[in-house]
């Protein structure tokens, strides 16, 4: 009878690239780029070097499978900051993604789970209508005034933690109409935008304001229907069957050639966007199709930049004054290699007093459901953030993802005393609010 380390181990032999592997030196630039590392206090297990070192010991047979060499894989954040630090280029990213994957195929797991994950990934991930009508029930408990009676009477004291803390940030349900911005001259970029399935629903209205702030720039925008989730949560899950699954069904809607950029607003989106090319490697029908893709990839700063976007912001001339920051997306920063775009349009906006946030190249403890997996370390990881934040107190910490906003704005309601004068936003809506404060149409 096979026993489950069997079954791991081939498991592991199936998925893991031993190649990939062997690219590590074991050399430690790795380690102080590593937020676990540093939260267990240098525990080697919970670094990329341990991590890839546990990989391949149980691809090899050389350790027993068993509950803390998954708890080493699974506290990892994914945040991807061994990359950039790693001198022999190892792509660590691959290597969990594909670890992860065989812990699925080798694990055997309990009814209840396999039917939250079944929900999960082949529901509400996998049919965005789905994800609407979740969305569309939030809405109702906001709007409907059940938020401030659940909230008087303490209801969401009987739940975890995180549920009250997630549910103390949910966005503000979109506007029906925003506010018209300034045209300025046409401009020969046709660019097809990928909404996402949080940002078209939770974050509706900030993609609408991206929308409008491209077509203000004189580009022209298309929106392909029936996108899917990118396929990210699914791929970091463990899930990378139905990660492709997604990445096809994208695939098949984003097929107009005269398309010069496919433009993302959310980081972690569009570091698996830019992945597709990797993912769909070996499929002869996608390959090609998912190379185009892949080069036609851009995140929204990015494409501003490219518009014009700071020279215009120069242009105003505000009169109120305010500090901000910016804490990176770490998939947009470690795998997008975009960290200065944001960086201009933000000094640009002359109504701001800009200010680095010391760590801002680090995880915030979000990590797609990282903070809701693994809440302990992604506390501990947002109270050295917090910490940082408070040392220069700005008015607004600017993100420009979903997850990173959401764990911001928890950091800055549980940490700061004076939370009321303190906010965080995604960099599309501050633009967007800016621009209008700033301008008569």
């Amino acid at each position: 009878m096979v026993n489950n380390a069997e079954l791991m181990q081939k498991a592991f032999e199936k998925t893991v690239d031993e190649d990939l592997l062997l690219d590590c030196m074991r050399c430690g630039f790795c380690l102080p780029a590593c937020p676990t590392y540093i939260h267990t206090n240098a525990e080697e297990a919970h670094s990329p070097r341990g991590r890839i070192a546990l990989m391949k010991a149980v691809r090899d047979g050389k350790v027993v499978w068993d509950a803390s060499i998954e708890e080493s894989f699974n506290m990892c954040l994914g945040c991807r900051a061994c990359e950039p630090a790693c001198p022999a280029g190892v792509q660590y990213g691959p290597l969990i993604e594909q670890t992860r994957h065989a812990i699925q195929l080798g694990k055997t797991r309990k009814p209840l789970e396999k039917a939250v994950r079944g929900a999960t990934f082949d529901g509400l991930f996998a049919n965005q209508k789905a994800m609407t009508g979740a969305v569309n029930l939030v809405r109702f408990y906001q709007k409907s005034g059940l938020q401030k009676v659940t909230r008087k009477i303490g209801f969401l004291n009987l739940f975890p933690p995180f549920m009250k803390e997630m549910e103390g940030v949910l966005p503000e349900p979109a506007k029906k109409s925003l506010p018209a911005l300034p045209q300025l001259p046409k401009k020969q970029i046709h660019v097809s935008f990928f909404s996402g399935c949080l940002m078209d629903t939770l974050f509706l209205e900030t993609n609408r304001k991206t929308i409008a702030l491209l077509e203000m720039l004189g580009a022209k925008v298309t929106i392909p229907k029936q996108q899917q989730c990118c396929g990210a949560l699914h791929g970091h899950s463990g899930e990378m069957d139905k990660a492709k699954r997604n990445a096809r069904a994208n695939l098949d809607v984003f097929t107009d050639d005269s398309v010069d950029y496919i433009v993302n607003n959310a980081g972690g989106c569009g570091a698996f966007l830019a992945e597709y090319d990797h993912h769909l490697a070996h499929d002869p029908l996608y390959e090609e199709r998912a190379k185009i893709f892949t080069e036609k990839q851009i995140d929204l700063s990015s494409l501003l930049v490219k518009l014009g976007l700071p020279e215009f912001l120069q242009t105003l001339q505000p009169t109120a004054r305010k500090k901000i920051t910016y804490q990176d997306s770490c998939h947009l920063r470690n795998v997008n290699g975009v960290s200065e775009e944001p960086r201009q349009i933000l000094k640009s906006m002359t109504g701001f007093e800009y200010e680095e946030l010391v760590g801002a190249n680090t995880c915030c403890g979000s990590a797609g459901i990282y903070n809701i997996l693994q809440p302990e370390m992604a506390d501990a990881i947002l109270e050295t953030k917090m910490q940082h934040v408070q040392d220069i107190n700005p008015d607004i910490v600017v993100t420009a993802n979903p997850g990173c906003l959401m764990q911001m704005q928890k950091g800055i309601q549980s940490t700061c005393s004076h939370h009321g004068d303190q906010t965080a936003t995604h960099i599309a809506d501050l633009v967007f609010d800016y621009i209008v404060e700033n301008t008569s149409v």
